[in-house]
């Protein structure tokens, strides 16, 4: 078996098939066997029968939100924002109104729920919802695969004829539709923004169930939703980072995006809801500090690469001149250009430093669930395999594209991720 044919059909066959049956099967050990895997293991036929449907009032509620993400998209006011150019040459435009757009949403969702709608149900409703979006995700990529063999965006398509890792891949890069840029209408919009509407409601759902809210589950969707407004404040970024430059938009994308984000990223909150255990207040406010300032510290690496590429390397970090290091590349059209490699501040301590805080924000709001049961720290160990596996991705793409210059970037930022470790 060689490490090609593994990664281009195996491999993303074999997450394919299992990803599905292990996102509700999170749900199954979690709603109905208290997050234990040894209970699910030794009732497996129960288990089995307990995995969710889909259902017509899921699929209502999934469309609702997609409809309204798109017209906040779409009809709130914000200033263009044009992305890294391509390798084919183009540059995709993207609308900047995502803090607008979190903030109506929020308070669309607060205000409901101040009104008397019982928001918290969506917990009721979050198996045949996770059910639903499982085949429905499933059958956009079915579409997205359709539309870049057939009616692509942009000359950057790529079919390699191997079914399997081009539908796991996807073949469209910044594919386009009714008038949006996919990727940040899906991305974006309905599942960041969704995941943290969705942690706010399971929060909602323990105050309507129990008469308060916890210390553990207050810290720790609190934490979540400062992390994903962060995200929207930061937005512009996240439209030169790997997923939007250089990963294609198939399966390990938008059926992530669309089913594994909602049954995975807001685990913690959805154990919270019936398991939170008793936190004193020195706890809870060890918690917040901790993500807080991870929080502070992932936001400063981002705001310091977004203001070094805004000003084409004329600013300074930490006080001085910022350092860079020119690197030529050759576009797929043959024309020869050029990108600066940051190399001060925190992107001077390793080239892909900012994972440690963001890391370290996710174990924060995990620890807030306590070490009584281990499945809500699946989240942090499936994050910390993607980022590892990310950064080794980014540098051997970078290795391709840069050849020497990346070779002595890496001489001056020798270390990955941990200075000193990795």
């Amino acid at each position: 078996m060689t490490s090609k044919l593994l990664r281009t059909t195996l491999g993303p066959l074999a997450l394919m098939l299992s990803t599905p049956l292990i996102g509700l099967g999170v749900w199954v050990a979690t709603v109905k066997y208290g997050g234990s895997i040894l209970a699910v293991a030794a009732d497996w036929r129960g288990a089995v029968d307990a995995v969710p449907r889909p259902s017509a009032a899921a699929l209502g509620i999934i469309a609702a939100w997609f409809v309204f993400q798109y017209a906040l998209l779409r009809l709130l006011p914000g200033p263009a924002f044009l992305g890294p150019v391509t390798p084919a040459g183009e540059q995709p435009r993207y609308i900047q109104n995502g803090v607008a757009a979190w903030w109506v949403t929020h308070a669309t969702l607060i205000g409901a729920w101040a009104a008397g709608a019982p928001i918290g149900h969506l917990y009721d409703h979050f198996g045949p919802i996770l059910a639903t979006l499982t085949p429905a995700a499933f059958v956009v990529c079915m579409g997205l695969y359709w539309k870049g063999l057939h009616h692509p965006s942009s000359r950057d398509v790529v079919h390699t004829g191997n079914v399997v890792f081009d539908f796991f891949q996807g073949l469209e890069l910044h594919p386009r539709l009714a008038g949006v840029q996919l990727k940040q209408l899906i991305n974006c919009r309905v599942s960041m923004m969704g995941w943290s509407a969705i942690t706010i409601c399971f929060a909602a759902k323990q105050v309507e169930a129990s008469g308060s809210l916890s210390p553990a589950m207050a810290v720790s969707v609190g934490l979540q939703v400062a992390y994903l407004y962060k995200f929207f404040v930061w937005e512009g970024g996240y439209f030169g980072s790997l997923d939007i430059m250089h990963d294609r938009f198939g399966y390990y994308i938008c059926w992530g995006v669309l089913a594994w984000v909602p049954a995975v990223y807001a685990l913690v909150a959805l154990f919270l809801v019936e398991h939170a255990p008793v936190l004193s207040l020195w706890q809870a406010g060890g918690i917040a500090a901790l993500g807080l300032a991870s929080l502070a510290v992932n936001y400063d690496a981002d705001r310091q690469r977004l203001r070094f590429r805004a000003s084409g390397g004329q600013t300074t970090i930490w006080g001085k001149p910022a350092e860079a290091l020119r690197a030529p590349w050759t576009a797929a059209d043959g024309e020869t250009r050029e990108n600066l490699l940051l190399l001060s501040g925190w992107w001077g301590v390793a080239r892909h430093f900012h994972y440690v805080p963001e890391l370290l924000l996710a174990a924060a709001w995990t620890l807030a669930a306590g070490f009584a049961c281990a499945l809500p720290w699946f989240y942090l160990f499936f994050l910390t395999i993607l980022l590892v596996d990310r950064a080794g991705r980014d540098d051997r793409r970078c290795a391709e594209k840069y050849g020497p210059a990346w070779d002595a970037y890496r001489a001056r930022v020798p270390w990955k991720i941990l200075p000193g470790v990795f």
